[in-house]
């Protein structure tokens, strides 16, 4: 048995395999080498398990490393399969075993892909929308996604489907992979006897049953995408913290959510105050109808609640922002979570700081359908009055407020939380870039919310996400009044790229 001590993620950095072969094997009688060609690593892997022998890249600039491995191994044979550089020389302790690359169907090239359409023209071959140009609704092609699939994660894919032979020398414990993890380490994983899981996002938290295996014992990741060990074995840590609305742990991906935005005082802030909560549920579902039959994931209901009001007057506290007691909320929060919905508490500070008013409902945010939303457009300096000007804030107090966040979600062993980020203008968050997104217990989302036409909603949608770095999901408001017009959720879902992950109705 494999010596583990927790749950370990190995990086695989530059994708070879080596740090893998190292990690699950102490000897083997071979070592298989490829090609970068996908023929001769799906071959490759094959005969690695078959062999229970581990499966290297060649690159033509680690030759000496993979010479170096098979001698720490003590292999007699060396397979290659591709176009592998010499390996060992003269005196080297191995013989080479050549093996022919097996040719596989390309399935961007199998005729029964080709999609046609009724009138015998591609039905992929119309361009997508122009998003910097003017939009017509009624002709504008749907966003689909036409490109080729990646061969290395059909490679990674199939692969980790491949059989393993009966009797295999070790025992790992559960593996986690992803497409993105290399071809090689899969490979070596599967040959070493582990049972590998394939994910659709690098986090043990995405299904239900990845949360079970990952909450009974030790596991292994493999590849850079999960993060380091710490950062893996943390999410490990909130695997059986429950489960969100829609099953995993996970906010996104897993589900999308459609929400009402506003304030139970009434329609003055949005749509959601329009009616009591029981009759908003009932509103927010009637949309989930059109938007699901759309989408493969589950799609949910949500609130997004205002519960702080950016005010013109500056009240007691001088704050420009109008807070209420916390039981003014609790009938709709109840209402969303109760219907398995979530809910979003959104700040609008004025001269407050967005920790101090967050604190003030911590006793909502220690629910585990409870997410928060930060709007900078009412985030106003010591000088300034809201609806002056557009206000903003620093990453710098974005962090302060995800560590806040990230730790009360950790202490009170709750599933992953929303912390939503509200934008149109690049100002509004300055320097977000850096913007420490790395917490696991938490999902950053950044809601763009222009309105008017859809050339200018678009421009805005586009230029948000330029330079955007770390891990976000990005979230779209449909403006009933303001845009022009409202789009139907088709022309949401399927035109808006990428497909937002949160919608929300003002």
């Amino acid at each position: 048995m494999l010596a583990t001590e927790g749950p370990e993620a190995l990086a695989d950095a530059d994708g070879t395999g080596l740090e893998v072969s190292q990690r699950f094997f102490e000897e083997a009688d071979a070592l298989v080498v490829t090609s970068e060609d996908y023929e001769a690593q799906r071959t490759g892997a094959q005969e690695a398990i078959d062999r229970h022998a581990p499966m290297l890249l060649a690159t033509g600039e680690n030759t000496d490393a993979i010479t170096g491995e098979a001698d720490r191994l003590g292999a007699s044979t060396v397979v290659t399969v591709g176009d592998v550089p010499s390996l060992g020389g003269e005196d080297a302790s191995f013989e080479i075993e050549e093996v022919a690359a097996e040719e596989s169907v390309d399935p961007a090239q199998d005729e029964t892909a080709e999609q046609v359409g009724e009138d015998g023209a591609d039905a992929g071959a119309e361009e997508p929308v122009d998003q910097g140009t003017t939009v017509d609704l009624e002709t504008a092609p749907q966003n689909e996604d036409n490109e080729d699939p990646d061969p290395r994660a059909q490679t990674t894919t199939e692969i980790a489907g491949m059989e393993p032979s009966e009797d295999h020398p070790v025992a790992l414990p559960p593996i986690f992979v992803t497409e993105q993890s290399s071809p090689a380490s899969v490979a070596t994983a599967k040959a070493a006897g582990g049972e590998v899981h394939l994910l659709e996002y690098p986090d043990p938290r995405i299904t239900s049953e990845s949360m079970e295996i990952a909450s009974s014992g030790d596991t292994i990741a493999l590849g850079q995408q999960f993060g380091d060990s710490e950062r893996y074995e943390a999410a490990v840590d909130m695997a059986d913290n429950g489960e969100l609305p829609g099953g995993g742990g996970l906010v996104f991906p897993g589900r999308r959510m459609i929400a009402l935005y506003g304030h139970p005082s009434g329609d003055a802030l949005g749509v959601m105050g329009e009616q009591p909560p029981a009759e908003a549920v009932e509103r927010v579902e009637s949309h989930i109808e059109n938007y699901q039959p759309l989408e493969e994931q589950p799609v949910i209901p949500a609130f997004e609640i205002i519960v702080t009001v950016a005010s013109s007057q500056p009240g007691a506290d001088g704050k420009y922002s109008n807070t209420f007691p916390v039981e003014d909320y609790i009938g709709y929060v109840d209402a969303i979570t109760d219907a398995g919905g979530y809910a979003v508490l959104d700040l609008q500070p004025g001269r407050a700081s967005f920790l101090e008013q967050a604190q003030m409902f911590e006793e909502l945010l220690k629910r585990p359908n409870v997410g928060l939303a930060l709007d900078p457009e009412w985030k106003i300096g010591p000088d300034e009055l809201p609806m002056q000007r557009i206000g903003h804030v620093e990453a710098a107090e974005v962090n302060e407020v995800a560590d806040w966040l990230a730790e009360l979600t950790r202490e009170n062993d709750l599933p992953q939380k929303a912390l939503v980020l509200h934008q149109f203008q690049s100002q509004m968050i300055r320097d977000r870039d850096q913007i420490d997104t790395s917490h696991p217990e938490l999902a950053f989302v950044l809601h763009a919310d222009g309105h008017g036409t859809p050339d200018l909603k678009f421009e805005t949608w586009n230029v948000l996400q330029e330079g955007l770095d770390g891990e976000w999901f990005m979230a779209w408001k449909n403006f009933i009044d303001e845009d022009t017009p409202t789009f139907t959720p088709e022309q949401t879902y399927n035109w808006v790229d990428p497909r937002p992950w949160f919608v929300s109705y003002q």
